[in-house]
């Protein structure tokens, strides 16, 4: 094994740091919904576009972007920072411990804009134990996001990682996840259901599970 200063841990951020119980994901989507209809669109319209450009575009801001002359800033203030994440996302001691206790780098890589990703983080109270965020910089013309592999490959520029096989990843996208995988980065998913999932390396049922299945990353 590489030396633990030479390896990489990539987080996800939305429902892979925090449970999706929260429920921050479906918010997310009444607000996009609120978003078409300021745009003219009718719901029943706008539901079958969100779900069109996120399969298209991995993201249904991009589509919006390009089919609508969206502006990116507008949509980041009305969407991402409308949610109220304050009142739905709290310290979480067992996940920081299994942070601190991994010796060795970690970096945050989402498809979320950069403000969302530091609000998570601190409420989380966990900003401090990573060194760096990749994000989707939505005023980007043509922003790169998971599970492309130019998305993955800007993490590894960000991060100053070199070498896939010093990658580590755990997302709860089987997509995304299925995407490092074919990279050659270690990844592990986070389902539903870890014994109905074929993503990635391994697959747990909480981020905090991640000593389970590598436990040698812990004993560094």
């Amino acid at each position: 094994m590489a030396r633990s200063e030479e390896l990489m841990f990539f987080f996800d951020l939305d429902n892979c740091l925090y449970h999706k119980s929260h429920g921050i994901q479906s918010l997310m989507r009444k607000y996009i919904l609120q978003y078409f209809d300021k745009l003219g669109i009718p719901e029943s319209e706008a539901a079958v576009l969100r779900e069109r450009y996120y399969i298209e575009y991995g993201l249904s801001i991009r589509g919006m972007i390009q089919h609508h002359q969206v502006d990116p800033v507008d949509f980041d203030e009305q969407v991402d920072g409308r949610l109220p994440l304050e009142d739905l996302l709290k310290p979480e001691p067992e996940l920081r411990k299994m942070l601190e206790t991994l010796p060795m780098r970690k970096w945050i890589l989402t498809n979320a804009g950069l403000q969302h990703a530091k609000r998570v983080l601190k409420l989380l109270d966990i900003e401090d134990q990573f060194e760096g965020i990749t994000y989707c910089n939505y005023s980007e013309p043509n922003f790169p996001c998971k599970p492309e592999v130019a998305m993955y490959e800007r993490a590894m520029r960000d991060a100053g990682v070199k070498e896939h096989s010093h990658c580590y990843f755990v997302d709860d996208s089987d997509v995304n996840v299925e995407a490092a995988t074919k990279l050659g980065w270690t990844s592990v998913h986070v389902a539903d259901d870890p014994k109905e999932s074929n993503a990635g390396d391994f697959q747990i049922a909480a981020v905090t599970d991640l000593p389970q299945v590598l436990p040698d990353l812990w004993k560094q």
